[in-house]
């Protein structure tokens, strides 16, 4: 996948500040210190086209990017990270259920999640919801250049355990370090963009 243009458009919290756009969208959801950003970037070939932070929950609002005027990607603020405030977190809440569940452009979403562990109970939430709104989605397991080759498999596994993984649903095991995983992410996506609507 070339990619000839991949900029950051705008920030978003409600659907009136949402972009107006006739792209098809995807949105990347995961866990606060997950890797999104650093997924963003790899597949996007770009050093610093989502900002990455030491600090997790850096994320706070819908952050939408236009790649080669084809996709929107909306970046989703990140869940889980327990030094944001309770209050916090239930508007990002409120923010994330209002765009997954009422954006026509929205295609599916690619779920990540730390391959080295087990899914946390967000993540399993977070899948669930998708399950439950008929939301496509794939699962994108970040950090795999973090385990050892022969451990890959009862990793993967584990993930899947967890998530109650279904079969009709797309696994890339991915490492924003080494690229691996990539063009398995883009072909995924684009299937999701081109699937027949039910």
């Amino acid at each position: 996948m070339k990619i000839t243009k991949a900029e950051f458009i705008t920030s978003a919290v409600a659907p009136d500040h949402y972009p107006v756009h006739e792209l098809p969208e995807v949105a990347l959801a995961g866990r606060s210190n997950v890797g999104k950003s650093s997924f963003i970037n790899k597949i996007c070939q770009r050093k610093a086209l989502a900002r990455t932070s030491s600090k997790p929950g850096k994320t706070q609002t819908l952050n939408f990017f236009n790649i080669n005027d084809e996709i929107m990607f909306v970046d989703v603020p990140g869940y889980g990270y327990a030094k944001v405030s309770k209050t916090e977190r239930e508007k990002w809440g409120v923010m994330m259920e209002q765009y997954l569940t009422s954006q026509s452009a929205l295609k599916g979403v690619v779920l990540l999640v730390d391959i080295r562990h087990e899914p946390s109970n967000d993540d399993v939430t977070m899948y669930n919801f998708l399950k439950h709104y008929e939301i496509p989605v794939i699962v994108v397991a970040t950090k795999l250049d973090k385990i050892k080759k022969a451990q890959r498999q009862k990793h993967e596994a584990a993930v899947k355990r967890k998530l109650q993984f279904e079969s009709t649903d797309r696994f890339v095991a991915f490492s924003a370090e080494t690229a691996e995983g990539k063009d398995e992410a883009w072909k995924a996506i684009y299937d999701l963009l081109t699937r027949e609507e039910d």
